[in-house]
C-alpha cells in the first residue's frame, strides 16, 4: 500500500506538467484513456502484476545507464567506468536497443512506444529484457500488432493515472520517461548517454519540428529530474567521466 500511495503522490505531482504537454500537442486524453484500455487486455496476465516492484528488482541500488539514440553515440563505453558493486544496468530507450545489441549488450529494461526498430526489442525481450511498453492515443495499431509477439517479461505505462497493472511515474519521451523510471525504482546514479536535443533524424519540415518540439520538452523534464529527484542524473562521457546534468545537482537531494 505505501508504494501505490507513494506513486499517487508522485503521480500529482507530475500530472500538472503533461497537462501543459498535451495541451502544446494536442492529445486528446480519451485517446491515451483508449491506449491504455487495448494495452491492459493485451498485456499476459503475469505483465499486469507488480510492474514497479519487478523493475525495482533489476536497477535499485545500481547506476542505471540511460541509453537515448542521438546520432552517432554508439555503445556506452563501459570498459572505461571504473570497477563498481553491484555492476551498473543498461535501461535502453526504443532504438538504443538496436545499438546495445549490435555492441554484444542486453539492457536489462527497455521503455518504449513501439515508433522504432521493434523486432529489436522483441529480440532483446527473447534475450531476457524487461520492456516497458507505453500506450497513448497516437499508437494503437502498433500496440495490437506487436505486444502479443513480445515473447518474454513485459510491463505496461501510460499518460494517465497509475494503475495497478499500468504505470506512470513520469517522463513524455521514451529517453525521458527512462530516466524517470529509473529514479522512481531506486537507481544509485543516473548516467544519460547518447541524449541529443538539437538534432533529429527526419527529412520532412512538419515532422521535425515536432519531434524537435517533443525534445525540447525533454531536455526539460531531465532538467526538473535532476534538480528535484532522489538521486545524481549525470552525463556521462566518451572518456568514462560523468559530469551534472545542467541545471541540475550533483549529489542527492532532500526530497
Amino acid at each position: 500500500m505505501a508504494s501505490i500511495l507513494a506513486g499517487a503522490l508522485e503521480y500529482l505531482e507530475w500530472a500538472p506538467q503533461y497537462e501543459r504537454i498535451r495541451a502544446e500537442f494536442g492529445f486528446p486524453f480519451a485517446r491515451e484513456e483508449a491506449a491504455a484500455a487495448r494495452l491492459e487486455s493485451l498485456l499476459p496476465p503475469p505483465a499486469r502484476v507488480d510492474p514497479l516492484g519487478r523493475i525495482g528488482r533489476r536497477i535499485a541500488g545500481r547506476d542505471a545507464i540511460v541509453l537515448g539514440l542521438a546520432p552517432d553515440a554508439g555503445p556506452p563505453p563501459l570498459w572505461r567506468l571504473p570497477p563498481s558493486t553491484p555492476e551498473p544496468v543498461l535501461v535502453a530507450a526504443d532504438g538504443a536497443t538496436a545499438t546495445c545489441l549490435d555492441a554484444g549488450l542486453v539492457p536489462a529494461v527497455v521503455v518504449t512506444d513501439l515508433d522504432g526498430p521493434v523486432p529489436a526489442l522483441i529480440t532483446a525481450n527473447r534475450r531476457g529484457s524487461l520492456v516497458v511498453v507505453h500506450g497513448h492515443g497516437d499508437n494503437l495499431p502498433a500496440l495490437s500488432e506487436w505486444v502479443p509477439q513480445f515473447p518474454g517479461e513485459l510491463a505496461g505505462s501510460w499518460a494517465g493515472p497509475p494503475r495497478p497493472s499500468l504505470i506512470d511515474v513520469g517522463g513524455f519521451t521514451d529517453g525521458d520517461r527512462a530516466a524517470y523510471l529509473a529514479e522512481h525504482v531506486g537507481a544509485r546514479r543516473i548516467l544519460l548517454w547518447g541524449f541529443d536535443f538539437d538534432r533529429v533524424d527526419e527529412s520532412e519540415p512538419a515532422g521535425a519540428a515536432r519531434k524537435l518540439a517533443k525534445l525540447r520538452w525533454a531536455r526539460t523534464l531531465l532538467a526538473d529530474l535532476a534538480l528535484t529527484g532522489r538521486v545524481p542524473v549525470l552525463l556521462l562521457d566518451r572518456d568514462g567521466t560523468a559530469a551534472p546534468y545542467p541545471g541540475g545537482m550533483s549529489g542527492p537531494s532532500t526530497r
